[in-house]
């Protein structure tokens, strides 16, 4: 009985799991939406300002929910450290290539962040890629094929070059979210936020950008830090205590299918049947490993 009861609450986790990463990938799919709107803020300026609005979001959540989030840094250590500037990447990464390339293509190079996450779970945390997950990568990559088979010769290289660096910086926040499991680790998502004040501080400064904003590029900055950014990060952070990290980043990756059918629906950029089609068999990926995947995952400890 007790282990039935055991299994039960394991079971739940998981999907609740399973349900809070899958919705922080719907809000995250709203990025290329919120880029697009952007009239004339660079990078950097984007990121100050998201930033801002990001870490103070943060703070409230994480005071209410846990306490004093700089007490909470300090116990997360290392792994809190490596999450926070592993997102900045992210962050930077992901802005920059939707500025320079399609929102389809920035969002499809996203997806290789389940590859890094595999390797580097296995690698740092021991933890076995069971068959179930490693069939749905495989059908995945062959979705995400299909979807960029017409964009080769269109993306910009610089911005696939920085989509590519942020799936990694993404791959190395999803293990520091497991490596620093058994502590609370949403201290590290607020101290990215800081961190990416900070960064795009000085890079702006040093190159004379200007922190006055069209009130247009202002608000939308401002709401991507609360809405899209921090309330994805918050339910990715409490979904990942009780999945591993290649599943994790495989839910995530509703980012992926969805951020160009919202630039699609309220800005007419434009969806090639190649992306549909492949959309569609990325999805089926998804939905097979969150069925699947979460009742036969194995971990082993180092």
């Amino acid at each position: 009985m007790v282990a039935n009861t055991t299994q039960t609450r394991l079971d739940i986790a998981s999907l609740q799991g399973i349900l809070l990463v899958f919705f922080a990938g719907v809000l995250w799919s709203t990025v290329g939406l919120g880029i697009r709107l952007i009239e004339e803020a660079s990078v950097w300026q984007i990121l100050f300002f998201r930033s801002c609005s990001l870490s103070c979001f943060l703070l409230v959540v994480i005071y209410f929910r846990s306490g004093n989030p700089i007490k909470l840094i300090r116990v997360a250590g290392i792994p809190a450290l490596v999450a926070g500037f592993s997102l900045v990447i992210a962050y930077a990464g992901g802005i920059y290539s939707i500025q320079e390339t399609s929102v389809a293509n920035a969002m499809l190079l996203f997806a290789t962040a389940p590859f890094f996450t595999a390797v580097l779970g296995w690698i740092f945390l021991g933890e076995r890629v069971t068959k179930v997950t490693s069939l749905a990568i495989l059908v995945a990559l062959i979705g995400i094929s299909i979807m960029v088979a017409d964009k080769l010769g269109e993306a910009e290289f610089g911005g696939s070059i920085a989509a590519i660096g942020s799936a990694l910086g993404f791959a190395v926040f999803t293990v520091s979210l497991r490596w620093g499991k058994f502590v609370e680790m949403m201290p590290a998502v607020f101290l990215s936020g800081i961190l990416g004040v900070l960064i795009s501080a000085g890079i702006c400064l040093s190159s004379n950008l200007s922190f006055d904003l069209t009130p247009n590029d202002l608000s939308i900055a401002l709401c991507m830090g609360v809405f899209q950014v921090g309330a994805g990060l918050v339910l990715y952070t409490i979904g990942s205590k009780s999945l591993p990290a290649t599943q994790l980043a495989l839910l995530s990756l509703a980012e992926v299918l969805l951020g160009p059918l919202w630039v699609w629906l309220f800005l007419g950029e434009v969806i090639s049947k190649q992306t549909v089609f492949g959309g569609f068999v990325l999805l089926s990926a998804l939905v097979f490993n969150a069925i699947l995947g979460q009742k036969s995952f194995e971990t082993t400890v180092p």
